[in-house]
């Protein structure tokens, strides 16, 4: 049986690709980091063991490692945790601006160190990272948030790069407007001017992200790495 870990896994766009993993046959690690509650719901929706919730800060590289090696071998990686926090630089805290990069861009290469052991010994591996469109364009307000997504594009190129003699995938799917808990600040007008600038007039979902990483980790895209997916129904070309 095959393992996936995906972090930030139990709401959101890492609910829906945890439920596409289950779907498809792997058992799945959901990490999580505080939300205690959303990830037990989580649980008591998956009763038959396939799935298991694990809480890790993923912005700490001693707690991934004592975590992630308690996983066994993990086959597929989704580095989908993030967080954002919309405000002018300087007005961020020096606090706020390290979370911001350990947790949307460090943590990503941390959970990448802990599980490439295993696929190098085993010569096969695909590892997903979970960016933004931010990350391609830069967003004002969000600059720090922009710069982390934008380094996670450079780290899959990279990684691809690295690991593809020993059979390991690395791609990279760009987010566009997708309605999750982090967009739910964002009021009505906001939204209704981003769905019109979206040419195909809609606001993403969840389970959108998951069919493409879906496809991804699929042996239709057994010739692709080093890519960067967008998702974002034509916001950015």
């Amino acid at each position: 049986m095959k393992t996936a870990v995906v972090t930030g896994g139990t709401r959101g766009i890492g609910k829906s690709i945890s439920e596409m993993l289950l779907k498809n046959g792997f058992k799945v690690f959901a990490v999580y980091c505080n939300n205690q509650s959303c990830a037990e719901d989580f649980l008591k929706e998956n009763p038959d063991g396939m799935l298991s919730v694990v809480k890790c800060d993923i912005g700490n590289p001693a707690e991934v490692s004592e975590v992630f090696s308690k996983f066994g071998g993990v086959d597929i990686l989704i580095n989908n945790a993030g967080i954002a926090d919309i405000n002018l630089l300087t007005d961020l805290s020096d606090e706020q601006i390290q979370r911001l990069i350990s947790v949307n861009l460090t943590g990503a290469i941390f959970t990448t160190k802990a599980v490439l052991p295993y696929m190098v010994r085993q010569k096969s591996g695909n590892i997903i990272n979970i960016s933004s469109m931010w990350g391609e364009t830069g967003a004002s307000c969000e600059t720090v948030y922009s710069a982390a997504k934008a380094g996670l594009i450079g780290f899959t190129k990279a990684m691809a790069k690295e690991v593809g003699p020993s059979g390991i995938r690395v791609n990279c799917i760009t987010a566009g407007v997708i309605m999750t808990e982090m967009n739910k600040n964002l009021d009505a007008e906001t939204l209704n001017s981003l769905r019109d600038e979206t040419p195909l007039c809609k606001i993403g979902t969840p389970e959108d992200v998951a069919n493409a990483v879906e496809y991804l980790i699929s042996e239709k895209a057994s010739f692709i790495t080093g890519e960067i997916l967008k998702v974002n129904g034509g916001l950015v070309i």
